[in-house]
């Protein structure tokens, strides 16, 4: 029974290492011919680090990430509007983590190449299509080649064919207005070293936060992206992970982000690259399943980056596919078990994040209220319902700390399917 992964990025790996925990006969195939640490930083939160540390990846994820200890929001003068702990300092048995996209992938890989080997993957293996029968999944691939298995699991991003071929009139993503540019700058650390900040409002913010810990200069690699607001009706160029920008695009907009604890232009002009990134998603799917076939990560779940939840729900994927075939068996049962348990909540994050629903929604409520400035920020809104705001999204994301605490692991320890 093999159960064929389209993709190996977060999501496709992950699943990898989870179907070889388990046991299963699995084989990726990757569109590009060799991987390569692509991207920039992004955040795990601890729902997803759990899931990680139960694949035996505590003392990898640690080597190349930063245990995020605080989330905060400022106004565009610089302000604070609300900090909170989080990871372990919340309360949580599990880290938030930051680190380098790239970064976390190699970690993936290598860590599959070594207890799987080299075989269970092949790269240059562009997915087109498939086509099911009676005896399992046809997978083609570019220059005419196909593979067979029992199970396909489509992890091929935001662009994926097989999605394509489920809903052949969806067209392009939906682009929303905002462009971001992202970079890594080495600059000073700032509150302590781990901490994430969110600055500005909707139509010009800035997130920060340090994908290394700080050095004896008190410097560390700190991961930023500038975001601004355009006519979503003017036309922009195709979405990529690695197009440089040119930073004389946007400087200009934040050149009074000189507050006393983060040099916002030191640090745009500081990065020795910068990727031009527009903000897009899709609409949610009613179904992801067609037959032996599904969809996981941002092939099945393209959301706005606002709550730094992307990363974390692919993984999340992985191991509940793995468990409800664990379940069900290798089968299209487990693949409709997968769904059933996941695509509400996906569902819900997707227009929740479009609606101004996540946690970086404070900032907006601050700027329409008092223009970001203020002396005492619970004299513009109290301080409970901060709290609250913050509470919800944690648990529409299923990570709120005491359910995610007492929730019995996805998969059991030793389990493997005979």
């Amino acid at each position: 029974m093999t159960v064929m992964i389209t993709g190996a990025g977060i999501a496709g790996l992950t699943l990898g290492l989870t179907l070889h925990e388990l046991g299963v006969p699995f084989h990726i195939y990757e569109a590009t011919e060799t991987l390569k640490p692509m991207g920039v930083g992004i955040n795990l939160q601890p729902n997803a680090v759990r899931e990680l540390f139960d694949l035996g990846l505590e003392a990898e994820l640690s080597a190349i990430g930063v245990r995020t200890r605080q989330l905060g929001f400022y106004s565009k003068l610089g302000k604070t509007i609300w900090e909170e702990p989080r990871g372990e300092a919340a309360g949580y048995r599990w880290p938030q983590f930051s680190v380098h996209r790239g970064a976390l992938q190699m970690m993936l890989y290598h860590a599959l190449l070594q207890r799987a080997g080299s075989s269970v993957l092949t790269t240059g293996a562009r997915a087109t299509s498939y086509d099911t029968s009676d005896q399992g999944v046809c997978l083609h691939l570019e220059n005419s080649r196909t593979a067979r298995g029992d199970l396909l699991i489509a992890a091929d991003g935001i662009h994926s064919a097989i999605r394509a071929q489920m809903y052949p009139d969806e067209g392009a993503p939906i682009w929303n207005g905002r462009i971001l540019w992202r970079a890594t700058t080495r600059a000073p650390a700032f509150h302590g070293g781990a901490a994430m900040v969110m600055i500005g409002h909707d139509q010009l913010r800035l997130v920060a936060y340090p994908i290394s810990t700080p050095e004896a200069d008190a410097t560390a690699t700190i991961n930023w992206i500038a975001e601004k607001q355009f006519d979503p009706s003017a036309p922009w160029k195709r979405e990529s992970w690695n197009r440089a920008a040119d930073i004389s695009d946007f400087l200009s907009d934040f050149a009074s982000w000189h507050f006393d604890w983060i040099d916002v232009p030191a640090l745009i002009k500081g990065a020795e690259t910068v990727y031009e990134y527009p903000m897009v998603d899709r609409d949610p799917l009613p179904r992801w399943q067609d037959g032996p076939v599904s969809l996981m990560g941002d092939a099945a779940h393209p959301t706005y980056p606002v709550g730094s939840n992307g990363a974390s729900q692919a993984i999340v994927d992985a191991r509940i596919i793995g468990a409800q075939m664990l379940a069900h068996g290798i089968n299209p049962q487990a693949l409709n078990a997968y769904e059933a348990a996941v695509r509400p909540v996906t569902t819900t994050v997707a227009l929740a994040n479009r609606a101004g629903g996540g946690p970086d929604g404070v900032l907006q409520q601050v700027e329409n209220l008092c223009g970001g400035d203020f002396s005492n920020i619970g004299d513009v809104i109290p301080q409970a319902d901060l709290a609250a705001h913050a509470a919800k999204y944690k648990s529409i994301a299923g990570f709120s700390i005491e359910e995610l605490n007492a929730r019995p692991r996805t998969i059991p320890a030793g389990t493997r399917i005979n």
